[in-house]
């Protein structure tokens, strides 16, 4: 009866380090080094992939307009972060951080501001997972010419390596350049005290007319 006993004793030992020796070997649970809630903890989306363009082919649009005001004038009117609701008429909120501010966010393409003087901001549009990201940027600037003109600056770049052809990267560039020289134009309407003409009648076609401004990743405007 001891010795049953003893065996029994010493089978239970032998399975308990068996299944601790099983959970060891066990992968971790997702959650990083920050663990649940923190960076890389559970309930974190898994990682799609990539969104690195292997061969990118960055293009530049360059526009400039003279205005009949000064460019301290200029900037007061139509430089805050989402005056670009007014003079390229879209709807436009800031969803995170204050306006002006470096870091903050803007809802037209999720828009970052990443830099800016007392005359100028750039943006750049965030990656979107399981899209290829054009590292998109604009800068719109305003820069003096006397002491009562200024010429209004804007400047975007990005890749444009994912299309089909040559044929229509051209034409998305086209299509790029007309709707910010409506905008420039528009700005310095406004930075000189005109009121903007009726908005053309607006269609449904995907970065088209009606459409978020210059395509998008995800749905989201591209190319403010």
């Amino acid at each position: 009866m001891r010795n049953h006993f003893s065996r029994t004793i010493l089978l239970f030992v032998i399975a308990t380090l068996a299944l601790a020796g099983v959970a060891g070997a066990q992968p971790p649970a997702p959650g990083g080094f920050g663990g649940p809630g923190g960076p890389g903890g559970q309930g974190a989306p898994a990682a799609a992939g990539s969104s690195a363009v292997a061969n990118p082919t960055y293009v530049t649009i360059f526009l400039e307009i003279n205005v009949n005001k000064p460019a301290a004038e200029v900037w007061a009117r139509v430089g805050k972060y989402c005056d670009i609701g007014e003079w390229l008429r879209v709807p436009c909120t800031i969803t995170s951080g204050k306006d002006g501010e470096v870091g903050t966010v803007r809802s037209i393409g999720r828009e970052i501001l990443v830099g800016k003087t007392d005359l100028s901001y750039t943006y750049t549009q965030p990656v979107t997972a399981g899209r290829p990201y054009d590292l998109y940027h604009g800068t719109l600037e305003v820069k003096p010419l006397t002491a009562t003109t200024s010429k209004i600056v804007y400047t975007l770049v990005y890749d444009n390596s994912m299309m089909a052809d040559d044929a229509a990267r051209e034409a998305d560039k086209t299509r790029r350049r007309n709707q910010f020289q409506t905008a420039i134009e528009n700005m310095k309407i406004l930075a000189e005290g005109g009121t903007l003409p009726p908005a053309p009648a607006r269609g449904g076609g995907r970065g088209g007319p009606g459409g978020a401004p210059g395509g998008a990743q995800g749905g989201a405007p591209r190319g403010q």
